[in-house]
């Protein structure tokens, strides 16, 4: 079983803190948080304590973060690697 944390940010704009590791299993409840903020919320996903994530949870960033549904803070290099793979498939 893989662990994620997901923290909001209770003032503010809309920040969730994403611990752990981010993957086929969980990326739904992830989406479920992101569709929950208003629409036309846009919401920062802050990925410094993310871990590893799987091809899933990476075509989840990629479409999130292409329709202007969330911005991704401290992406780790190899997401963004990954996320350019996924753009030329």
């Amino acid at each position: 079983m893989a662990l994620l944390k997901i923290h909001r940010a209770m003032d503010g704009p809309v920040v969730f803190t994403i611990s752990g590791y981010l993957n086929t299993e969980n990326v739904g409840e992830l989406c479920q948080l992101i569709d929950a903020e208003p629409r036309g919320a846009v919401v920062t996903l802050d990925l410094t304590d993310l871990i590893l994530a799987d091809r899933e949870a990476v075509r989840l960033l990629r479409d999130r973060e292409r329709d202007a549904r969330v911005v991704l803070h401290n992406c780790p290099a190899y997401i963004r690697a990954l996320i350019a793979a996924e753009e030329r498939l």
